[in-house]
This record gives C-alpha cells, sequence and structure tokens, in this order.
C-alpha cells in the first residue's frame, strides 16, 4: 500500500426532502448566485423548491451552462459575480454545472488570465468562493471532489484542474430527483461512475486491500443497480445505491494508498472537445481498447476484477483478462453505450487530430506508469475504431 493523504470536508445531506436544509448551510447575509444548466431543473420544480428553501434576500440565477462547460459562457457569470457582489454560488445539476461553478468560484477571485486556472491545472489558484450543491445527475462526483473539467469552445480545449479551495462546502442528494432523468443520461452516469472506480482499481497490485474491496462493492452495486434504473426509474433504492455509488468513486476514498490511471479519460476528454461525444459515451469506447493494449500491465488486476466483481470462475491470468474486458464491453452495451468510435460515425482520420491535442496539452505520457506515450494512444485509438 502507497502513502496518502486523505481529507474531505464537504457535508453530504442525502435522502428526501433534503433541499429544505440548505437555509441552514448557507448565511442569510449572502448574496447568493443559483448556476444551472438548460432548464430542466426549471421543468421538475427543482429550482423553484431551491429558490423557496433559501431565506437570503439577495439571489440571483444564472442558466444555460452547457453538458460541457464553456469557458465563455462560464466568464459571463463571472461578470454577474463581481458586478452584483455575489458571495456564495449554488450549483443546481449535474456534474458540468458543478465543474462551471467550481470555474466561477476561484476565476471570480483571481486577478490574471482565468484561463490559466486551467492551464495551470488549478496551480494558481489561491481563493474561491464559497460553493453549494443540489445535484440532479448521478455521475461525475463533482458534488465531493476539488476537480472540475472546462471546454474552451473556441479552441476545442477540453482540460481540467483541482484546487482545495474550490471543494463544496455542501452538496444535496436526493435520489427522487433523478427519476425524470432521460435513460440515456442515467445510463451514462452509471457508466462513468463505474469507469471512475476502474481507472483507479484496474492498475497492478499493491496490497491495498481496502481501496480495492471498497472498489468492487461500489462496481458490483452499479452493475446490479444500473440495469434496474433503466427499467424502473423511479426504484427509490436503486436510485440512492447509484447516486451514493457515483459520489464515493470520486470523492478520494479509492484513491487512497492505491496507484490511479486516468488515461481512458485524458484521450476520451479529447474525443468529446473535438467532436462533442458524451463524456461517458468516449469512456465506454476507450477503455476496453486501451485495457487490450497495456493487458500485460494490467492482467492481475483484470483478474482479480473478473473474479471478484464478475464472479467469473478461476482460470489462468491471460484467459481472466480477456474474459473480464470481454464482459466489461458487454456490460457497457447493455446500458445502451456503444464501444467503438464507428458506432458514432468516427474513423480512422481522427486519430492525428486527437493525437495532436494530446500532444498540445501536455499528455504524453500517461498512465498508473506514464508509458502511455501519444504513439501509445494512436495504437489504442486503432484498437477502438
Amino acid at each position: 500500500m502507497e502513502n496518502f493523504t486523505f481529507h474531505n470536508p464537504v457535508k453530504v445531506l442525502f435522502g428526501k426532502n433534503q433541499i429544505a436544509q440548505i437555509n441552514q448551510e448557507i448565511p442569510k447575509d449572502k448574496r447568493v448566485l443559483i448556476v444551472y444548466g438548460g432548464g430542466s431543473v426549471v421543468k421538475t420544480g427543482v429550482l423553484q423548491r431551491v429558490k423557496d428553501a433559501l431565506e437570503n434576500e439577495v439571489v440571483f440565477e444564472f442558466g444555460g451552462v452547457e453538458a460541457n462547460p464553456h469557458y465563455e459562457t462560464l466568464m459571463r457569470a463571472v461578470e454577474i459575480v463581481k458586478s452584483e457582489k455575489i458571495d456564495f454560488l449554488l450549483a443546481v445539476g449535474g456534474g458540468s454545472v458543478i465543474d462551471g461553478t467550481k470555474f466561477i468560484a476561484a476565476a471570480a477571485m483571481y486577478e490574471g488570465d482565468t484561463w490559466e486556472i486551467v492551464k495551470s491545472y488549478g496551480s494558481v489558484v489561491k481563493a474561491a468562493l464559497p460553493i453549494g450543491c443540489v445535484l440532479t445527475i448521478a455521475a461525475t462526483g463533482s458534488e465531493m471532489n476539488n476537480v472540475s473539467v472546462v471546454t474552451k469552445a473556441e479552441t476545442k480545449d477540453k482540460l481540467f484542474f483541482g484546487s482545495p479551495f474550490v471543494l463544496p462546502k455542501f452538496s444535496v442528494l436526493e435520489p427522487e430527483i433523478t427519476f425524470t432523468l432521460p435513460q440515456n443520461q442515467t445510463a451514462n452516469g452509471v457508466v462513468d461512475a463505474f469507469i471512475h472506480i476502474l481507472e483507479q482499481y484496474v492498475t497492478y497490485p499493491v496490497n491495498a486491500k481496502i481501496p480495492d474491496r471498497f472498489a468492487e462493492a461500489l462496481l458490483k452495486t452499479l452493475k446490479e443497480e444500473g440495469p434496474k434504473a433503466l427499467v424502473t426509474p423511479d426504484d427509490y433504492d436503486a436510485r440512492a445505491n447509484i447516486m451514493w455509488s457515483a459520489t464515493m468513486a470520486l470523492n478520494g476514498i479509492l484513491a487512497t494508498g492505491t496507484p490511479a490511471d486516468w488515461a481512458t479519460h485524458m484521450i476520451g476528454q479529447e474525443i468529446t472537445g473535438l467532436y462533442g461525444l458524451d463524456h461517458a459515451q468516449t469512456l465506454a469506447i476507450v477503455l476496453p481498447a486501451l485495457w487490450k493494449f497495456c493487458k500485460a500491465d494490467k492482467s492481475a488486476k483484470l483478474a482479480q476484477y473478473a473474479a471478484n466483481v464478475w464472479d467469473i470462475p478461476s482460470a489462468e491470468e491471460d484467459v481472466m483478462a480477456d474474459k473480464a474486458i470481454e464482459i466489461t464491453v458487454d456490460f457497457f452495451e447493455s446500458m445502451g453505450l456503444k464501444t467503438h468510435l464507428a458506432d458514432y460515425g468516427l474513423g480512422e482520420e481522427i486519430i492525428p487530430h486527437v493525437v495532436e491535442k494530446l500532444r498540445a496539452h501536455g499528455h504524453v505520457n500517461i498512465g498508473e506508469k506514464q508509458k502511455i506515450t501519444a504513439e501509445s494512444a494512436a495504437e489504442i485509438l486503432k484498437l477502438a475504431l
């Protein structure tokens, strides 16, 4: 087990009717900006419930944050924050809205070129406005971590940053809010969370039994509850277990004492930035191909995953690794996510463009052993065709 430091101060309000508690979490004298996305929170009544719960005299709204939040859009919110002297941000939405709100919180307190926040991966952030979250989609875990992903639409650059200053003060998790999600968003969320776990689990053994067993429990929960939510969207227990699994997948607990990969995310982010595929769609395409390419390095953990998550009978390690890849592809496909670039009308012609972006962003020695180069990424994408 490797050395680690773990600290997560985010307060979680989980369960039914928790929105009503937000007036206990935001000081009454704060000037609040509510940030949300495309309007589903208006149609479902969630936004009104939030406004009814707030007891602050000054409340502004900013809607229109994209599924992959655009830097250009977020900067319009920063202007409002500065002009109206906003001092508390409340994200009402999924991971993209929360990610965008984190950027707004940091950018509003930053005096330089705000794109430097992202380009520096957050190292320039020294302060941020406080944030609260009302989660509407179980997927990214952004409600309980310090990471944000932002896209510069003008240049099609999709990058992430992290900073302890943008950790939410609190997050409301009401599983019932997710009942009305379209089926594809539910499926995307389950697969996104599933791959967050796999990126931290399928690396190489370091005898980290606690995070390994946490990871296996979360993976088994998602593979059991994900299909249920597709068939019965208002199954509260399924939704609750999915929501908490997605949060636990990326709140830092699985990273304690273990190596992590994240190469699938690095490559997938470039595909989303360039071609607009959903984040989870790109992950479902890249992960199996990356596993095939890196099977020699990952075979021990792939075999462990096959046995402990999918109950595949014991066999030679190489055979178990192959079966792990096959059954994971089957699971993604069963959830409605395709696993090849061709399924989305993309072919070999995209590979040089993705590789060029990886090089431009410095993502040229990635993976748990930093062995995946730009050339390796090209080979992985060929396997994903």
